[in-house]
């Protein structure tokens, strides 16, 4: 089963709805999925403030108020840390790659779930809107969001087994299917020296489009090589900081519904998700088509 939705925001006077819309759409999708569930939102003033980078991760050591003044201290620049149970999530004014690595440093047991200078990650489990509004989501805003409500099927229940996966920076994945020849992809990959955090075959997708977008290629080319590389039946969302793309497997075997007007791009696994979106009623409402790469980019 599992349940996907995706909005990507073209009207600035719809970012601050941008929570509101997708915890909507998310509510549909429980039914698919109620076992636990994930979402990233690009933008959020709160979560990612302007100029700052993000991180966010599960299992950390510390409290949120002991983690932030070591990675103050471990940084040399303040860092604020929410405690979003049970997502962490921690933001500064400072490279991405600098407060990744001093989270790596200050808290080695933590698992990365997300990082980058737009994006923020939460992930549990439980009920999908249960966890959306503990986690503040109607409120949050900015111009991107995915998410996604598992019902477990190729590893366990886990927080740190939901979707999305963000293994690069400000790249999200969401899969709703299974990939049959995933673990000699995965053998390859750490064969390249990448290193896994679980046994998801979503993963194992989600590193290798980041390893594609690393060499260079764009979304679109880096979704085609995945098609041509990947066995099984799937549909993907994958967002970055500027884009929005979505393809499915050669038969088109997991369900998926696309929606676009000039104010937004939606998708979700049934057409119910994107029903009260404003503006339905004028939307161009289509089915992806087998193999075929979507791709929308910010402007």
């Amino acid at each position: 089963m599992c349940g996907i939705v995706g909005l990507h925001l073209r009207d600035p006077e719809l970012y601050p709805r941008l929570g509101e819309l997708l915890t909507g759409m998310l509510d549909q999708m429980c039914d698919r999925g109620p076992d636990s569930a994930g979402m990233a939102v690009y933008g959020d003033p709160t979560w990612s403030p302007a100029g700052s980078a993000t991180v966010s991760l599960l299992e950390s050591p510390l409290p949120a108020t002991e983690l932030a003044e070591a990675l103050t201290a471990r940084a040399g620049v303040a860092v604020t840390a929410l405690d979003l149970d049970p997502t962490t999530v921690v933001h500064a004014p400072i490279a991405a790659a600098a407060l990744l690595a001093a989270v790596r440093a200050v808290a080695p047991g933590a698992r990365i779930i997300g990082s980058g200078d737009d994006v923020t990650v939460l992930k549990g489990m439980g009920d999908p809107s249960g966890l959306a509004r503990r986690f503040g989501l109607p409120a949050a805003a900015g111009w991107q969001g995915v998410a996604h409500t598992r019902m477990a099927t190729e590893s366990a229940v886990t927080a740190a087994g939901s979707h999305p996966f963000s293994v690069g920076p400000d790249q999200c994945l969401v899969h709703n299917g299974s990939f049959s020849n995933h673990m000699s992809i995965r053998h390859e990959l750490e064969r390249h020296g990448v290193v896994f955090d679980s046994d998801n075959d979503t993963e194992v997708g989600a590193r290798y489009i980041a390893e594609q977008l690393a060499r260079g290629a764009d979304l679109e080319k880096a979704l085609l090589t995945l098609g041509e590389t990947f066995d099984g039946f799937y549909t993907l969302l994958v967002s970055t900081a500027d884009s929005f793309a979505v393809v499915r497997d050669p038969i088109a075997c997991k369900p998926a519904v696309a929606a676009e007007t000039g104010r937004w791009v939606a998708m979700a696994s049934e057409y119910r998700a994107l029903a009260q979106l404003p503006g339905i009623e004028n939307a161009r409402i289509f089915e992806p088509e087998p193999e075929e790469v979507y791709a929308w980019h910010r402007q």
